[in-house]
C-alpha cells in the first residue's frame, strides 16, 4: 500500500519525537488510502524510507530544518481533493509537532506531495502490482479487491480527465 520517502535533516527533530512522527505518518497514510491503521497486513506493506538530506534553499543553508514528504501510492487511492488536502494537513500539523520549535511559520517549511503511482507500476516481490492485487490481499478476498480497484481507478482518471477506452 503506501510508501512515504520522509526527508529531516540530521538532529532537526529530537530521536524519540522522530520515532513516534514515522509512526504517525504511517498511519496517516493508511487512513487517507481508507485502511485500518492498527491493521496488521496494512502496516506490514507500509514502507517508509528516512533520508538525512543537506538542505539548501535559494543556495544557502537555512537557519531551521526544512522537511519534505513524499507519499505514493497506488492510483485510486487519495480520490478527491478533500483527501488530499486533509493528508497535507495532517502530515504538515505532525511534522511541526514532532520539531517542537514553537516557532509559528514551521509550517511553511514542510512540503508533502501526495503522489499517485499509475495502475500496474507499483512493483512488489518481482512483479507489476495492481491496485485490485494488494487490496485482494490486504481484505483476503480477490474479486472484492479487483471491484474496488477497477471503481477507485475509474474515478481517479475521471477526476483527472484521463481518457480510457
Amino acid at each position: 500500500m503506501p510508501m512515504l520517502d520522509v526527508y529531516i535533516p540530521a538532529g532537526a527533530i529530537a530521536p524519540d519525537a522522530e520515532r513516534t512522527l514515522m509512526d504517525e505518518l504511517t498511519s496517516i497514510l493508511l487512513r487517507a488510502e481508507g485502511a485500518d491503521p492498527s491493521n496488521a497486513f496494512a502496516r506490514q506493506i507500509s514502507w517508509l524510507f528516512l533520508h538525512r538530506p543537506e538542505v539548501f534553499v535559494g543556495g544557502a543553508t537555512p537557519d531551521k530544518p526544512h522537511y519534505r514528504v513524499i507519499a505514493r501510492v497506488p492510483e485510486g487511492q487519495l480520490n478527491g481533493a478533500d483527501k488530499k488536502q486533509q493528508l497535507i494537513s495532517e502530515v504538515t500539523e505532525a511534522v511541526v509537532r514532532a520539531e517542537g520549535s514553537g516557532d509559528e511559520e514551521a509550517h511553511h517549511r514542510v512540503w508533502v506531495f501526495p503522489l499517485e503511482i499509475p495502475e500496474g507500476h507499483w512493483g512488489a516481490s518481482g512483479n507489476a502490482s495492481g491496485l485490485g492485487d494488494i487490496l485482494g490481499a490486504a481484505i483476503g478476498d480477490a474479486e472484492k479487491g479487483r471491484r474496488v480497484a477497477e471503481y477507485r481507478i475509474a474515478e481517479s482518471r475521471q477526476e483527472r480527465g484521463v481518457l480510457t477506452a
